[in-house]
């Protein structure tokens, strides 16, 4: 017989002081985009224990029709209550692990896809932070799908906008963030226009990854409830600055971090260097996860401040990957910074590739090339060529290509997982290919 947990017992009575309503279970499809079912408290129990079944083949990517029945086990550690919500209807939230009728863990799971690949860190000793930089927009509704898009001011990098809706907003958003428990370390104006920038605190992987879920349904609640659009479009504006995501991201043994030598160079270990050479080394295969749009190559390669090119460099903003600068007496504040990936990425899936990519580089012992302290966008073909300086994935098909040749990424994503994307992901292609463009018309259409 099935018992409860002391965290089950614990979340379970919580929802009887606070009188929730309504529980929301939460969990990702392989796209990153957040799926819920709402269910009665009391069905919560049950929850716990047995699961709440429902329909995989209605969710893109988890299973065939013929193979449909899957169950949701809400994870008690997720618990929260939605702060959006009036305090007369109380409604919380738990993320979920998706499993099969057998009671084992669904492989289509983007979850599962994470928790695997930390299992496989904690095997070796290592656990898993990251601390997301994450960029958004935020637009004037449209009325019609064809007109312009309007951004909400026409401030700056760090540009502080008075009585501006972008300082109210960004308020309210931390203030909902730190209520559901995910901590704010920075906030500000971006570069574009309406451009926003909020960075949560390091956390372990797998938390980091609920909280980025989290943290755009907390965004676009808030846009509309403001009469804004919110969009994590990689780019969405051709003359602005993209989306990006850069992910700091460490290994800790214990509560040591394996990324800091006080004798390495700028105080990276052995153990960083590997790993930061397996992220260069298989960059061009996760590229499809990381960057999973055909905008997200509009973004890389658009201008706007994005790394289109796979070198490291200290404190080199034109790197994809950089070592940002730390006081010397903070030894856990050594890290590394991925900056390629854009806000539409699924964290789940990108957080796996970064980490598989970064235990074989330890594994195997590859060996960091030299950084690049050029300012590598003005470098021509031919430097960085001699530097050694390849590019990534310069639209998606090519990214699709990569991937599908990694036996690398296969084996992170698993079969089912890497298949869909695959396959998702050539069709999107396909579809964008076909699209006669607003361009091509005005270009074309009375030249000949």
């Amino acid at each position: 017989m099935a018992y409860l947990s002391q965290v089950q017992e614990d979340v379970l009575r919580q929802i009887a002081e606070k009188d929730v309503r309504f529980v929301r279970l939460w969990f990702s499809d392989v796209l990153g985009r957040i799926k819920s079912v709402a269910i009665d408290p009391a069905e919560l129990e049950h929850a716990f224990l047995e699961g709440i079944g429902f329909d995989g083949s209605s969710i893109e990517g988890f299973t065939r029709v013929y193979e449909s029945d899957m169950l949701l086990y809400p994870d008690p550690a997720t618990f929260q209550l939605l702060p959006w919500r009036s305090d007369d209807e109380a409604v919380c939230r738990l993320f979920c692990d998706v499993h099969l009728p057998d009671d084992t863990p669904a492989p289509s799971d983007p979850r599962f896809v994470l928790e695997k690949q930390l299992e496989r860190a904690k095997d070796l000793g290592f656990r898993f932070h990251v601390h997301p930089e994450i960029e958004f927009y935020l637009f004037r509704p449209r009325k019609d799908k064809r007109d312009p898009l309007v951004p909400v001011d026409y401030a700056g990098y760090f540009d502080h906008v008075p009585r501006g809706g972008n300082n109210n907003f960004r308020r309210r958003a931390v203030e909902h963030l730190e209520r559901m428990g995910i901590s704010v370390e920075f906030s500000h104006h971006e570069g574009g226009p309406g451009q926003n920038e909020i960075d949560l605190r390091e956390t372990d992987a797998l938390s980091a990854a609920d909280n980025i879920l989290t943290f755009r349904t907390v965004v676009q609640e808030i846009a509309l409830q403001e009469g804004m659009v919110a969009t994590f479009m990689p780019k969405p504006l051709s003359d602005a600055p993209g989306n990006g995501m850069h992910t700091h991201m460490s290994l800790f043994e214990g509560d040591t971090n394996a990324f800091h030598d006080p004798s390495g160079q700028y105080q990276l270990s052995r153990t960083a260097r590997r790993f930061t050479a397996g992220l260069l080394r298989h960059a061009h295969e996760f590229s499809a996860i990381t960057n999973q749009h055909v905008n997200s190559y509009k973004r890389l390669w658009g201008g706007g401040e994005a790394p289109p090119y796979i070198c490291w460099g200290h404190n080199n903003s034109s790197a994809l990957i950089r070592v940002p600068l730390h006081k010397p007496d903070k030894p856990r504040a050594t890290r590394i910074e991925y900056r390629g990936i854009d806000s539409a990425a699924n964290p789940y899936l990108a957080f796996a590739a970064f980490l598989a990519a970064g235990l074989k580089g330890i594994e195997d012992g590859y060996d960091l090339e030299d950084e690049t302290e050029e300012n590598v966008w003005e470098l021509t073909s031919r430097e960085r060529k001699a530097l050694n300086i390849e590019p990534l994935p310069q639209n998606l098909t090519e990214a699709c290509g990569y991937l599908r040749s990694s036996e690398l990424m296969a084996h992170t994503l698993g079969e089912q997982v890497f298949d869909y994307v695959l396959r998702n992901k050539e069709r999107e292609w396909r579809e964008y290919r076909s699209q006669v463009t607003p361009l091509e018309v005005d270009s074309l259409l009375t030249l000949y």
